[in-house]
């Protein structure tokens, strides 16, 4: 048999599991398919996508605007290396700093590369812009952070299924809870060598956690006060997924009415994927201004395929689509739509306790432990409802969806939602 022949869900599966690693714990369903907010099995039952993978595919699923960026660019350059200059790379730089108001993008490929990137960037800073002593900076993150699964990023991780026998770990970071300003100020204060402090505007994989309305505000103004850069990690908040171009909203040229009422945080680095290509190709990219990025000389950092003919044509469409469509405006407005009707719904039903999110990323709270298989058992009849999402951190279920979803989409989203859970009250 070929290896591309139609399959069904039994045999891909199987296929897998026999020759690929098993560092990944599937929902039962083999994909083919994606339009928009839908993607199709090999069997060719359709489903709502309530991931977007992780928040890469916020443009919808095959777009045809960036879809048209890439397989034109793949016909006529796509890859030179950084050995050689590229007639798109300077025009994606351009529009991506111009549209988030830095001085310099440094483009790389996927997010964990993008936070090793932020992470040199901010040490080398450190040592010869602020004065900190060869080898000692030191970078505050927070606790159930997740930044990747890299060696470095794994050794401030608290995460064991991450971390076990993974060591020896890498030196140099300090956590603290995360949304504890006091705790911040802290370590700020105790720690002369602090470089940067890391961190998400919504803690994503720990649970969509949300921090307090004033934590990012405050704690940049205290990493002013000590001279330590504000590290944005918004892989998965960037990109319009959270109602606002990006989560933290500082000066990002986003056209979203309802962006004005909410305090403005300007990183010092922002780190950004996933939704930066449309979940087409991976890119990624770490912008800081002149003074920061000014650091970096040729030789310090590299990626073959960072910047890429390819990679930069995606960007720019990947954008355009955010803006042109009007996405962070679509998802503030569904998102204040579903924790609504999810709110109305909670107090007639025991199995959920909360919802909780900004924009359309969002996560309910199930009754039952973490150690409980419920959220996964919801999971699996999420998908015979023909809806997909996936159980983080055992009893929270992540929702997602792509950001093109329209109102009426989006209630009959809920309505499977909410017919699936009071099916477990039982």
């Amino acid at each position: 048999m070929s290896v591309l022949e139609t399959t069904s869900t039994q045999d891909a599966i199987a296929l897998e599991k026999k020759h690929g690693a098993h560092n990944y714990h599937p929902l039962p369903v083999v994909l083919n398919r994606g339009e928009g907010v839908h993607v199709w099995d090999v069997e060719g039952k359709k489903y709502y996508d309530f991931l977007s993978a992780y928040s890469a595919v916020n443009q919808g699923h095959c777009h045809p605007k960036i879809i048209g960026a890439m397989t034109n660019q793949a016909q006529t350059l796509t890859l030179t290396s950084r050995a050689f200059y590229n007639d798109m790379l300077g025009k994606f730089e351009k529009y991506a700093t111009e549209t988030f108001g830095f001085d310099k993008l440094l483009p790389m490929n996927t997010g964990a590369e993008a936070v090793e990137t932020a992470l040199k960037l901010c040490r080398k800073w450190s040592y010869e812009k602020k004065g900190i002593p060869e080898n000692k900076a030191q970078i505050i993150v927070c606790e159930n952070n997740f930044h990747g699964r890299t060696t470095t990023i794994i050794s401030f991780s608290n995460d064991q299924v991450a971390r076990k026998n993974f060591g020896p770990y890498t030196k140099g970071f300090i956590k603290i809870e995360y949304d504890n300003l006091t705790a911040l100020e802290t370590a700020l204060s105790e720690n002369p060598n602090v470089a940067g402090f890391l961190v998400e505007p919504i803690q994503g994989e720990a649970g969509v956690y949300v921090p307090s309305e004033s934590y990012l505000k405050a704690a940049k103004a205290l990493c002013e006060q000590y001279n330590v850069l504000f590290i944005a990690d918004e892989v998965q908040t960037g990109i319009a997924r959270t109602g606002r171009l990006l989560a933290t909203c500082g000066n990002c040229g986003c056209e979203n009415k309802h962006c004005s009422g909410t305090p403005e945080v300007k990183p010092d680095i922002l780190i950004l994927g996933k939704a930066l290509s449309g979940g087409v190709y991976p890119v990624s990219g770490v912008l800081a201004n002149d003074n920061i990025m000014g650091v970096i000389r040729p030789g310090n950092h590299g990626s073959t395929f960072g910047g890429n003919p390819i990679a930069a044509a995606v960007g720019i469409a990947a954008l355009d689509v955010v803006k042109e469509e009007q996405l962070a405006q679509n998802a503030y407005e569904l998102g204040e739509l579903f924790r609504k009707e999810l709110n109305a719904f909670i107090p007639t039903c025991n199995i959920v306790n909360a919802v909780r999110g900004k924009g359309l990323l969002n996560a309910i709270l199930i009754n039952d432990t973490e150690e409980s298989t419920t959220a996964w058992d919801i999971c699996i009849a999420l998908k015979e409802n023909g809806l997909l999402a996936k159980p983080t951190h055992g009893n929270i279920i992540r929702f997602a969806p792509p950001l093109v979803m329209t109102e009426e989409q989006l209630l009959d989203c809920v309505s499977i939602i909410t017919t699936t859970l009071r099916a477990f009250e039982c």
